[in-house]
C-alpha cells in the first residue's frame, strides 16, 4: 500500500471542510486529529476502495459496509445527541467553538452475528 502524502491530506482536508460547511456541518477544529482520521479514510479507500469509517472494523464488503461509509449513516444520530460523530471527525457547532468538549459515544452500529 502507498503512503498516504501530506499534499494529499491537506488537500482532502480543504476540500472536505469546505463541503462540510456548506451543508452546515463542522469538521473537528483539532486538525492534526482530523487529519488523522482523513488519511486513515484515505487508506482505507486505497485498501477497500471506498471510504470506510476509520474508527470502525470494516469488512472490505461495501455492501456489508455501506452503513459505515463516511459519512456514516449514524452521524447526524450521533451529531443530533451527542454533538458528535463516532470518530469525532464531524462536530456541532458548540464543539467547533470550544463551548463544549466532544466526548466518547456509544457505538450505534447493530453487532455483525
Amino acid at each position: 500500500m502507498n503512503e498516504i502524502s501530506e499534499e494529499k491530506v491537506n488537500q482532502t482536508y480543504k476540500r472536505l471542510n469546505k463541503f462540510a460547511e456548506s451543508k452546515a456541518y463542522h469538521l473537528n477544529p483539532d486538525i492534526d486529529f482530523t487529519k488523522d482520521l482523513i488519511r486513515s479514510l484515505l487508506i482505507n479507500q486505497e485498501r477497500y476502495g471506498y471510504w470506510a469509517c476509520p474508527c470502525r472494523l470494516a469488512s472490505g464488503k461495501r455492501e456489508e459496509d455501506k452503513d459505515i461509509i463516511c459519512p456514516c449513516v449514524y452521524r447526524d444520530p450521533d451529531l443530533d445527541e451527542y454533538g458528535s460523530c463516532y470518530c469525532a471527525l464531524y462536530v456541532s457547532k458548540d464543539i467547533k467553538e470550544g463551548k463544549k468538549q466532544a466526548e466518547p459515544i456509544p457505538d450505534r452500529r447493530p453487532l455483525k452475528q
